[in-house]
């Protein structure tokens, strides 16, 4: 019972709120434009790493947690964030190597949970 009295209930509604909320976009983007979601993914990435690169996007990852930093979004911010630190301490190859330090994590469950929902579903070309 314990466990129960520790969770912080404000900060885990911020969270799915705002998890929400991006998903929300991103199927709004799905359902009203031809956008193919391969664009929609490279989209979110590219604005999570701007947002990101600028300073931005901490203030969504402090006030959202894991509602932020787990969508694509958060993906994003996370290159951007380890780039940047990898070039003030390597120089400018860390900006090549610095984001795929800093998300080899993530990039290792996007492929292995990948390749394992490519078994098991059957994908089919939006229309046009």
């Amino acid at each position: 019972m314990e466990f129960i009295q520790s969770i912080d209930w404000m900060q885990l509604l911020r969270c799915f709120v705002v998890g929400g909320i991006i998903c929300i976009i991103g199927q709004i983007l799905i359902d009203k434009t031809k956008l193919t979601p391969a664009r929609i993914l490279v989209a979110f990435v590219t604005v999570g790493a701007i947002l990101g690169g600028l300073g931005i996007y901490k203030y969504l990852i402090d006030f959202a947690g894991c509602g932020a930093t787990v969508p694509l979004t958060g993906f994003g911010a996370n290159l951007a964030k380890g780039a940047i630190q990898e070039v003030q301490s390597s120089g400018l190859l860390g900006a090549f190597t610095g984001g795929v330090k800093a998300s080899a994590g993530g990039i290792a469950a996007a492929i292995i949970f990948g390749y394992i929902a490519s078994l098991i579903a059957k994908p089919k070309i939006k229309k046009q």
